[in-house]
């Protein structure tokens, strides 16, 4: 998650991919994206995936939950060179399309999607307000915003240990509070707002990824990328686990309707 040069090139993706399965860059894997989903049939639809990294969830969401068309964005060209390679792989290429964009407003016509998801990548976004009316715009009145992203407790100023773990991730993140991203999505339009803390899962999931660097594993993670970049990596679990036991990193899950 710490480290120089493109956030996720090759090396890194084979690393992410070791610790959260293949195609994932992030935690939970599908069972997280089933959580993300439940009660929303995805059935023929088109689904828009923002940050749509290696294509894991993008193949899940056409393979496993029965999206009809599934467009994934991103921003970073290795991700997606390694996504379109597992679209192929799935033999999905009818279905589900890997673009590179730059940042900024969605390239996609009005009201011309079902969905938008997002998996542990809007972090990235610092303009929460601009992303709403940007989900909202696109969405056919009636679809769903249904995302999970990484946010912090609190509006203002980080405590000094999140200072410290955001130091370590170095990743840009533009973390936002629950009661931000409420007020950014009522804001857009949106109407049934449900958020849900995935804070208790982070909690053990993080604790698991640490035993599993430092354990028997090591080995093969130093070879995916070094032993110091490894140590680097050991480092920001370290400081990420403390900001999850005050409940300050509170990772969740939220969806929210635009109305139709």
């Amino acid at each position: 998650m710490s480290h120089e040069g493109d956030l996720y090139d090759d090396r890194h993706i084979a690393f992410l991919e070791r610790l959260w399965g293949e195609g994932y860059l992030s935690p939970g894997g599908r069972d997280e994206i089933a959580r993300t989903l439940a009660g929303l049939d995805l059935s023929g639809k088109t689904v828009v995936d923002i940050g749509c990294g290696a294509g894991g969830v993008t193949v899940e969401l056409a393979r496993s939950f029965g999206a009809g068309r599934v467009i994934g964005l991103d921003v970073e060209e290795p991700v997606c060179a390694a996504a379109r390679r597992r679209v192929a792989k799935a033999g999905l290429a009818d279905r589900v399309e890997i673009r590179k964009v730059e940042p900024g407003p969605l390239p996609l016509p009005d009201a011309s999607v079902d969905m938008v998801f997002s998996k542990d990548s809007i972090v990235h976004i610092h303009d929460k307000d601009f992303l709403a009316r940007e989900a909202f715009r696109v969405l056919r009145p009636g679809g769903w915003f249904a995302a999970s992203d990484w946010l912090i407790s609190h509006d203002g100023e980080p405590t000094p240990a999140m200072k410290t773990y955001l130091a370590a991730e170095d990743l840009d993140f533009g973390m936002a509070s629950p009661d931000r991203y409420r007020k950014a999505l009522a804001g857009a339009g949106f109407v049934d707002v449900e958020m849900e803390n995935r804070n208790p899962f982070f909690r053990v999931a993080m604790r698991e990824d640490l035993a599993r660097l430092e354990g028997p594993e090591r080995a093969e993670f130093d070879k995916l990328l070094s032993p110091p970049e490894i140590d680097r990596q050991i480092r920001t679990w370290k400081t990420m686990i403390p900001v999850l036991d005050s409940g300050e990193h509170c990772p969740h899950l939220f969806r929210a309707r635009k109305p139709g």
